[in-house]
């Protein structure tokens, strides 16, 4: 089911702005994740939503209704929180039925369609089970299928992995992807965690003061992101971001120009520089696309290793060029393979290279 936000707007005690007219289109079947840092807004998106909350502007389209003054349990809407919120005296089974006894199926429709649901998430063995009696990782599997049991037009999760252990929140992770694939139930979830955004997303939704800084598929917010907020809250470790200016000597090429860099523009943002006004500019590149050399290559620069952060396969080096500081994300072949003081040389491959506005944030491609 299609889900359309128009004009959507919230505000508490106020003058406290939550979302400002926020205007997005959820495709049918789509998985859209909402991610940014605390009190961006994506939560009481997720809320006006599912009717939890009452927006003060705008419409919320689920299919071709407008359901801003429906109530919750008119929408056919399903919603998984960060607390499993199960009834501790109630087994397993009844956990999952509840909704469907609420709504009067009978008792055969609601056992086939109990087991069938248990399948699907992997807890058919411990309908008899209390409630008190399973894990987290449990617990949340059957969360997930309580809220799916009754056939929902679209799904809602609400940072439903973030109370579970890590290992357990990759295994969780990769299910609620499959669990999506098989269902293709429209479904919007709340994160924080930028690396579960990544994972589960079609599309992404980065949020921050109320509103969408980028919206995209994984690579396009990680490859290509439209202004500094997201270019430096999506990767880890961040974004390396160098202060400087833009330079340019009669036709020679355009250079950015900072206290301990000079490197050329990247060719894919000539055409814009002589359109606009910046003479300001941020200069940035991930720590996995700076490349790590021994000795000197064109335009590369002279740089000493400071701090070695092993990894496992990889080091994360921070790494002096002058007075600042660059985050380097490098294989380790060998133990030892990066030395804490070790002279070396970074390039700056142009096609991870990116150039910003020092002034509005924004890319200038």
């Amino acid at each position: 089911m299609q889900v359309k936000l128009v004009d959507l707007s919230k505000t508490f005690l106020g003058n406290v702005i939550a979302v400002d007219k926020l205007n997005l289109t959820i495709a049918d079947g789509e998985f859209i994740v909402f991610v940014g840092p605390s009190g961006c807004g994506k939560t009481t998106t997720l809320r006006m939503v599912a009717g939890l909350e009452q927006p003060d502007e705008g419409y919320i389209y689920i299919g071709e209704r407008e359901v801003v003054n429906l109530a919750p349990k008119d929408r056919n809407l399903a919603m998984v929180f960060q607390n499993f919120s199960l009834f501790p005296s109630m087994n397993i089974y009844d956990n999952i039925a509840f909704p469907l006894q609420v709504l009067r199926w009978s008792k055969a429709d609601i056992d086939k369609r109990v087991k069938e649901v248990a399948k699907l998430v992997g807890v058919e063995n411990l309908l008899d089970r209390k409630a008190r009696q399973v894990s987290g990782g449990q617990a949340q599997r059957v969360a997930l299928a309580r809220a799916m049991v009754r056939n929902p037009d679209v799904f809602l999760m609400d940072e439903p992995l973030s109370a579970i252990d890590a290992k357990v929140r990759v295994q969780l992770r990769t299910e609620i992807k499959q669990l999506h694939q098989e269902t293709n139930i429209t479904s919007i979830y709340v994160t924080h965690d930028q690396e579960e955004a990544m994972t589960l997303g079609d599309r992404i939704v980065v949020m921050d003061a109320g509103k969408i800084q980028q919206l995209g598929t994984p690579h396009q917010i990680f490859h290509k992101p439209q202004n500094i907020f997201v270019a430096t809250f999506v990767g880890s470790p961040s974004m390396n971001i160098v202060d400087g200016r833009l330079s340019r000597d009669g036709d020679a090429r355009w250079m950015v120009v900072a206290q301990d860099l000079n490197q050329p523009a990247p060719q894919r943002y000539i055409p814009n520089l002589s359109k606009v006004n910046v003479e300001g500019v941020k200069w940035g590149i991930r720590p996995e696309h700076i490349r790590l050399t021994k000795g000197p290559e064109e335009n590369a620069v002279a740089a000493r290793i400071n701090v070695v952060e092993p990894l496992g396969s990889r080091d994360l080096l921070f790494v002096q060029v002058g007075n600042t500081t660059f985050k380097v994300m490098a294989e380790a072949e060998v133990e030892g393979s990066h030395k804490v003081g070790s002279d070396c040389y970074l390039c700056f491959p142009e096609d991870y290279v990116h150039l910003f506005d020092a002034n509005s944030g924004e890319a200038l491609n």
